[in-house]
């Protein structure tokens, strides 16, 4: 049976993406803060079967190195896919009111994280040349209409890292997409009280993205409801006789 590899599990799309994990017959092994954080995502789930937990500070260079360190000396399961899915604040601090720190501070958990769970992972997925591995990245859109500016920054060097993902695995056995959220998803119990979608309902477009091999190298926009069931997807990788059709 496979494994997919959550980081930033505990969060509303990690929630999410756990979900799927487990509804499309696979395993899960999410890196956890601490055990609190474990409980949390118990809680969102509803039960602990099928996840393996392991604790991590996913926003260091080192963190989720030490993640697979331990799977390939046999100590936590080995995987085939990644989910990660690492965020920051949501604040509406304006460009000029943006201090270094909190510039900082934000990159390192939004982009960062993100970025080094790739550096971590990659080689390990690439070495299993005749599994169809996949790594799914999900960013919002957010970085597109920018009412929050930090966000929206760290959202814009989120697409462009996922662009460059794409290309570099054009021809390997890993699937890189992106899957970019236009709307607010929470777990099922606060959804129901603030009116935002459910976890498990946005769990099914990462359902479709394992089910569909045909579904790499893209961007799979979800802006509206309907597309968690019919995916919208298309493909990141350019040429530069692209160019002129932009």
């Amino acid at each position: 049976m496979e494994t997919v590899l959550v980081i930033g599990g505990t969060g509303n799309i990690g929630t999410s993406a756990v979900k799927a994990s487990l509804n499309s017959g696979r395993k899960v092994l999410a890196v956890v803060r601490n055990q609190k954080s474990a409980d949390k995502l118990i809680q969102n789930i509803g039960s602990a079967e099928g996840i393996t937990f392991t604790e991590a500070d996913v926003c260091s260079d080192t963190g989720v190195h030490g993640v697979v360190d331990q799977v390939r000396a046999g100590k936590l399961p080995a995987f085939q896919h990644v989910y990660s899915c690492v965020g920051g604040g949501y604040e509406t601090t304006s460009l000029q009111d943006i201090t270094t720190s909190y510039l900082r501070s934000e990159m390192n958990s939004s982009f960062e994280s993100n970025l080094f769970a790739y550096q971590a992972t990659i080689s390990y997925l690439l070495e299993q040349k005749t599994n169809d591995c996949t790594w799914t990245l999900c960013t919002g859109g957010m970085g597109h209409i920018a009412i929050r500016p930090m966000p929206a920054m760290t959202q814009g060097a989120l697409f462009s890292f996922a662009t460059a993902a794409c290309v570099e695995n054009a021809k390997t056995n890993v699937r890189f997409n992106e899957v970019c959220l236009w709307f607010r998803v929470e777990v099922d119990a606060q959804a129901e009280e603030n009116g935002a979608v459910k976890a498990t309902s946005f769990a099914k477009v990462y359902e479709g993205i394992l089910a569909d091999r045909s579904i790499r190298g893209s961007r799979v926009t979800v802006n509206y409801v309907h597309a968690m069931i019919n995916l919208n997807h298309k493909s990141k990788i350019m040429s530069f006789a692209d160019i002129g059709k932009l």
